[in-house]
């Protein structure tokens, strides 16, 4: 089993904290698309699968396509695999591209399942990361997905610049008024090469404190358990059987095949490979018949780094059984060594087979994994 990346570089606008491939140049957007598909006839054979886990559309704004677009790369996916009824069939929307034709017939195409990216109903926050859509439109299209669409997901952003805790519970209040089947929700980060990594280094943008992002976290993490939302990876909330399939399989470690400019597949072992980071680039390249890739395989250190940093964010949590099995008895004995201390402070819990982060750990999740990682 296995899934498709789709990656659709074209926005609007750029968001200032946007470190992803992406471009607002949209005049080889037809030609992006017949290559898109050109690549699914040239790679469809690198990945096995008797029938696709899931199919998902990202960027980039995805939702720029139209619907004959998004409904001809279907059509080519499913002239080279299975798409059961079972294929999870995401596609990410912005709130300004929502109309209720659009997300109906985004349905009638083989779409089952939606990600929305409000990030705040706060106009404060959305002009700070410069979001081209406004709170009304964000409202007025969830309105219309959560009459159409069962199977929705509500991404979110807490440690915004400026915003409170009375702030972000606002937005996520907001956001249950709708009942989403699940949400994402991430912490602003600073990337380089982004207006937010200049703007603060010039220091007309202050970061929030640490203790503050913290008391978002954690006050999330009880409204959403509260609503009986399974807290199912650090940043991923799901309603019972609503977890993303998408996500959960890259979690596990299973093979993707990554379709578009920089998009990064993996073959479910040790093989890592990514298209050019270069819509022309890689518009040349296909037009030629010759892949876009580059590739590298995977040190076996790297591979249980990737591991551990992935497995500790779920709820599924570390296997000790799998350790020893793919990485080797070395690597046992060292991350038992690494683990004590977290255990004995109590961020971390040794369930038999299984070491998961406790409630403790969560907000320390990528610096307790950096400790269990082997250099």
């Amino acid at each position: 089993m296995a899934g498709i990346y789709i990656h659709f570089p074209f926005c609007k606008q750029a968001c200032d904290y946007c470190n992803f491939y992406f471009s607002t140049k949209m005049k080889n957007k037809e030609d992006l698309i017949l290559s898109v598909k050109k690549e699914i006839d040239l790679r469809h054979h690198e990945l096995v699968a008797d029938a696709l886990e899931s199919i998902y559309f990202g960027g980039g704004s995805p939702s720029i396509m139209s619907l004959k677009e998004v409904d001809s790369i279907i059509s080519k996916i499913q002239q080279k695999f299975f798409i059961s009824n079972k294929t999870e069939i995401t596609l990410e929307v912005n709130p300004d591209d929502v109309s209720r034709e659009y997300v109906k017939g985004l349905k009638k195409i083989g779409i089952n399942r939606l990600s929305i990216g409000v990030q705040s109903f706060l106009e404060k926050d959305l002009l700070m990361m410069n979001r081209n859509h406004s709170s009304v439109q964000s409202i007025k299209a969830l309105e219309v997905i959560s009459e159409i669409f069962e199977n929705y997901s509500v991404d979110l952003i807490y440690g915004i610049p400026g915003s409170s805790l009375k702030d972000f519970v606002y937005n996520i209040e907001k956001a249950l008024e709708f009942v989403p089947k699940h949400f994402s929700c991430y912490a602003l980060t600073v990337e380089a090469k982004t207006v937010l990594n200049h703007k603060v280094k010039n220091k007309t943008i202050l970061m929030p404190v640490d203790h503050l992002v913290k008391k978002q976290f954690d006050k999330m993490i009880s409204i959403f358990e509260g609503k009986r939302y399974l807290h199912y990876e650090i940043s991923n909330f799901a309603q019972s059987n609503y977890q993303s399939i998408n996500n959960s399989n890259y979690w596990l470690g299973k093979p993707y095949l990554g379709i578009g400019p920089s998009a990064h597949s993996f073959d479910g072992n040790f093989r890592r490979s990514w298209n050019i980071s270069s819509t022309n680039g890689y518009l040349k390249s296909i037009n030629n018949g010759e892949l876009p890739l580059d590739g590298e395989n995977l040190k076996i250190s790297e591979s249980y780094n990737e591991y551990i940093m992935l497995s500790l964010r779920t709820s599924s949590g570390i296997s000790i059984q799998k350790i020893e099995r793919k990485f080797g008895n070395a690597y046992l004995k060292y991350l038992k060594k690494q683990i004590k201390k977290h255990i004995d402070s109590k961020l971390l819990h040794l369930d038999g087979d299984t070491i998961r982060i406790t409630s403790d750990g969560k907000f320390l999740s990528d610096k307790i994994a950096s400790d269990l990682f082997k250099l």
